[in-house]
Formats: structure tokens, sequence, C-alpha cells
């Protein structure tokens, strides 16, 4: 075997996974995300979650870039009430090259890598819809633990127009400011 060959028959699974995290040309991505207005702080107001989050309270994404393309992320939330247990997750975002910010692929565990689809964010970016093409897993997020109910309604519609079956989708218990301890 050729020095080349060898080298394509080592790359080829690397590929084949970045392959699989890209989403197909007709599901929804921002077109152009500014990743440093899109660091920091957001609220999870609804979602179609992993099994390992569906009973969230106070869940919060914290997003901070430590090198260009990579992203580390705090996720906390209260574990079955606002005064269930608090849990964190630390996974690791790398955004993916050609996709203007707006596709990342997140790493658990070392191991697992899931597809982070930023398909909408408003134009001041104070809210957010994260989904993923297979359509299992879907967060709605804002700057703010409570959104008005227009804007909410207007984000589950477009939760809805990407093919998801809404009726899964949780609103995530948050509470006011003043009433929390989570930082």
């Amino acid at each position: 075997m050729t020095a080349l060959k060898k080298i394509a028959v080592l790359l080829a699974p690397v590929w084949l996974a970045a392959c699989s995290l890209m989403p197909p040309a007709d599901f929804p991505v921002e077109d152009q995300v500014d990743i440093d207005r899109y660091m920091g702080k957001w609220y999870v107001i609804a979602h179609i979650p992993p099994s390992a989050t569906e009973n969230a309270y106070n869940s919060i994404e914290r997003y901070e870039q430590t090198e260009p393309g990579t992203i580390e992320t705090t996720f906390t939330y209260r574990e079955g009430g606002f005064d269930g247990e608090q849990q964190t997750m630390h996974p690791v975002g790398s955004v993916l090259e050609g996709t203007n910010n707006a596709v990342w692929a997140m790493r658990f565990y070392w191991v697992l890598r899931m597809q982070y689809v930023i398909s909408y964010v408003d134009d001041d970016y104070q809210t957010t819809i994260v989904a993923r093409d297979k359509r299992d897993y879907v967060w709605i997020m804002a700057r703010t633990p409570q959104i008005d109910d227009a804007t909410y309604d207007s984000l589950v519609e477009k939760v809805a127009d990407y093919g998801y079956d809404i009726s899964k989708l949780r609103k995530v218990p948050q509470q006011p400011l003043d009433e929390r301890n989570d930082g």
C-alpha cells in the first residue's frame, strides 16, 4: 500500500465523522453568526431535550471562545425543581469550517460529538434556536430567563417550520433573576 493510500485509509473515519455533522442543504442554518456576539450566557426557554436533561429547571448555557474555532461551554441546570441538585456539563464546541460559525461539533466526554446547528439568531442576538438535522433535539434560548409570549410563539413556529414535532417541546421552568442562586 502506498503512503498516500495509508493516509487516506487513516483519515477516512475522521472525514466521515465531520461530514455526518454537516446538515443537508435544505436544513435551516443561520447565514452568518458573529461568534463574539454569540458568546456569553443563554437561558434555555424551551427544548426537546436528551433524556439526561428532560427534568431540567433554570437551564443556562454559557459560551466562551478560548481560541479561534473552539468554544468552551458550561451547561448548568437544576434537576427536578428550582431547589434540585445543580448539575453541570462542560462540552467543547468546534466550529466547522465553511459554515460561517453556524455549525459546531459539540464534544462530550472526549468521544461523543454531536451536531449543533445555529438555525436562527435574531439581529440583536437576544434569541436563538439551536437544532439538529435528525430533528431529535432542539433548544430555544434567550439572553433573559423569560421572554414575552409573542416572541416565544414566533420561535416555536420556526421550530415547527423546521420539521419538528412541537408537541414534544418542553418549556423549561426559569426563575426570575432576583429569585435565583445560580450565578
